[in-house]
């Protein structure tokens, strides 16, 4: 699932996916949720007219979603790829959600930042909040990244919690047509003791069975600064990490302000949510 806001970056992050999933047999759902549009001229509307707006804009949305479609198909033909718009009335995250759940989406994909593009933000406000509360894995794609092969990911955790069996899959099969390399990283002043990190990397491995996979174990107080520093000397491509609590991306991305986060990731993020989804 793609959202848009019909920004170039919006439209990027639909590129990248493309090119992605190039061998893949993928539906792409390109999404617009349009009620914030229609209540921020809230004084300006009645009873009357309020349901010819909707349907006006539900019209004009589907239209340049559409555009975005044949865009892409100029540039990719690819038979095993489909395209799909929806242009709701509701808002961002409550439209993806109950179209996650209803196509049961594997990913969301978007740009680092939107139609805005506030270079001050690591993240646009649309995709901050689809991180923090949208109920599926997202990956977000920087300014102008153009697509590169997955040749290494780094995954930063702590090994503290037991992941997903349907996300790891996820990372693993997105790694596995680019034979990729799969970094974990664990930053601490110690090493992995813990019966329950010993458990958990065990069942991480399982994952990656096919992949190169390599464990990392660092020092150091700024984590942030670790995994920028990881990024660069391992040539990364894709940088995961795990929105739940006690994770390192809790501890690097919602303890700080949006103005004030100290990651910057230049190349495509991955988040996993964590979550058990049913009939998934």
């Amino acid at each position: 699932m793609i959202p848009s806001d019909f920004s170039s970056n919006a439209f990027n992050a639909l590129k990248y996916s493309v090119e992605l999933f190039r061998e893949e047999n993928c539906e792409f759902y390109l999404l617009h949720a349009f009620a914030e549009e229609v209540y921020n001229d809230e004084d300006a509307l009645t009873a009357e007219t309020i349901e010819e707006v909707k349907i006006n804009l539900k019209e004009k949305y589907e239209k340049r979603l559409q555009e975005k479609v044949d865009k892409i198909l100029k540039q990719s033909q690819n038979p095993k790829h489909k395209f799909r718009t929806v242009a709701p009335f509701g808002y961002l995250i409550d439209e993806i959600n109950e179209l996650v759940n209803k196509v049961k989406a594997d990913l969301v994909v978007m740009g680092t930042r939107g139609k805005t593009n506030n270079a001050q933000l690591t993240f646009g406000s649309n995709t901050l909040q689809v991180i923090k509360y949208v109920q599926s894995p997202v990956l977000s794609i920087p300014e102008n990244y153009k697509f590169r092969e997955l040749h290494n990911i780094l995954f930063p955790t702590n090994f503290m919690l037991p992941y997903q069996s349907s996300e790891l899959k996820l990372v693993a099969d997105i790694g596995k047509p680019f034979k990729a390399d799969i970094h974990m990283l664990y930053i601490s002043k110690f090493n992995l003791e813990s019966l329950r990190q010993k458990e958990n990397l065990k069942l991480i491995k399982e994952h990656f069975q096919d992949e190169k996979f390599k464990v990392h174990v660092l020092d150091g107080d700024n984590r942030a600064q670790v995994i920028t520093q990881q990024e660069e000397e391992l040539k990364i491509d894709l940088l995961v990490m795990v929105n739940s609590r006690h994770t390192y991306l809790e501890s690097i991305l919602f303890e700080s302000t949006i103005d004030k986060i100290s990651l910057y990731p230049q190349i495509p993020f991955m988040i996993l949510q964590n979550l058990h989804r049913d009939n998934w």
